[in-house]
């Protein structure tokens, strides 16, 4: 057999003018080139995906076939095994009361009214479509909106552990589901006081059997009150996305919303300007209802990345309304591209924060 004329550094240096998916990293930087073996002129290797992998893989691929053809002098075959492992948020979420679950996202606003819950049900819907297993904790505990968003009006079943009662998330759209709305009647109003609040949360984290996921939201209520500081204190959280609509209001809110997880050292994943423009749909006009460019200017200001803007529509409120996300009722529609490219550069945000820096420190916030 003919002595090949490259080895492993060569591939290794040819893959490294390919950039990862929605990351600053090179495909070697992130960790994403294995088990290298050249054979003559023939090269087999492992290509480790950090993201889902959906609408990803393939063009990958040919970006890494035409990186080594253009690279590589006299390159025969190449044989590609596309594997994936999404990146865990590290060490502090193998000591996390939810151990099973790699990355914790918090979806958040400063203030109301600004689409934070259709946001992050769209988000992971988009996700697990991109082939993520995916969890959604709705965390607004006085308003809980995910059984009617998700079209879940069940019950989740429970069991006994010894004396404890346990329970199994509900599922619907490939995304498993907790909310205090699938315990109690829709009519009915909780008059509670913050910590049984905070309480109820603990349990959808400590009583509930999630299974294994790359991803667990949490829809949060608007502002910075109990349930957020519960949650930064209950388990280590991955970071924090902030939800705002163009206009000054909005934006001076979501400002208090970074400053608050700045605080109590949540790293904020991003910023999502919703309700960013709408296009007739006779006559295709752009009008920006609520301002424009808002969202991206205040993450300039922060320093924190923007990571998508999605227009308003009316079938996003006629999905949310039906129980049916926008991207799960018109998938191959332009408000489902710019739900999924969100997802896809949070989801970029997360892996290359977690391939390149130490887990943060634990925090223990006293109010007394």
């Amino acid at each position: 057999m003919t002595q090949a004329s490259f080895n492993e550094q060569d591939v290794l240096n040819a893959l490294r003018v390919v950039q990862a998916p929605y990351m600053t990293l090179d495909l070697v930087a992130a960790d994403m080139i294995h088990n290298i073996t050249v054979d003559g002129s023939a090269i087999r290797f492992t290509l480790d995906l950090k993201l889902p992998p959906r609408g990803i893989r393939e063009a990958l691929e040919e970006q890494v076939r035409k990186a080594l053809a253009e690279h590589i002098p006299g390159l025969g075959e190449v044989t590609i095994d596309t594997t994936v492992s999404i990146p865990s948020a590290g060490s502090g979420m193998e000591k996390s009361i939810v151990p099973g679950v790699k990355n914790t996202i918090a979806v958040a606003s400063g203030k109301g009214g600004v689409g934070k819950s259709t946001v992050a049900v769209n988000l992971a819907v988009a996700l697990a479509k991109s082939g993520a297993r995916v969890g959604l904790i709705d965390a607004d505990i006085y308003g809980p909106s995910i059984p009617l968003m998700m079209n879940v009006h069940t019950q989740p079943k429970a069991y006994k552990e010894g004396d404890k009662t346990r329970l199994l998330p509900t599922e619907n759209y490939g995304v498993q589901l907790m909310s205090i709305g699938f315990l109690i009647q829709p009519e009915d109003a909780l008059i509670w006081r913050g910590p049984m609040a905070s309480g109820a949360l603990k349990q959808f984290l400590t009583d509930v059997d999630w299974d294994e996921l790359d991803y667990l939201l949490f829809d949060l209520p608007p502002g910075t009150g109990d349930i957020q500081l519960t949650l930064s204190q209950s388990l280590p959280l991955t970071g924090a996305v902030i939800v705002t609509t163009p206009q000054d209001i909005a934006l001076a809110d979501a400002r208090k919303g970074i400053r608050m997880f700045e605080k109590v050292s949540v790293p904020i994943l991003g910023i999502v300007e919703n309700m960013s423009y709408y296009v007739c749909s006779h006559c295709g006009e752009r009008d920006e209802i609520f301002n424009y460019g808002g969202g991206r200017k205040t993450a300039e200001e922060l320093n924190v990345p923007f990571v998508g803007e999605i227009p308003i529509t009316t079938n996003i409120r006629v999905g949310g309304d039906k129980g049916i996300p926008i991207v799960e009722m018109e998938p191959e529609g332009p408000v489902a591209a710019s739900f999924t490219e969100t997802a896809l550069q949070l989801a970029g945000q997360i892996s290359e924060r977690n391939l390149t820096q130490p887990a943060a420190p634990s925090i223990d916030i006293s109010l007394s």
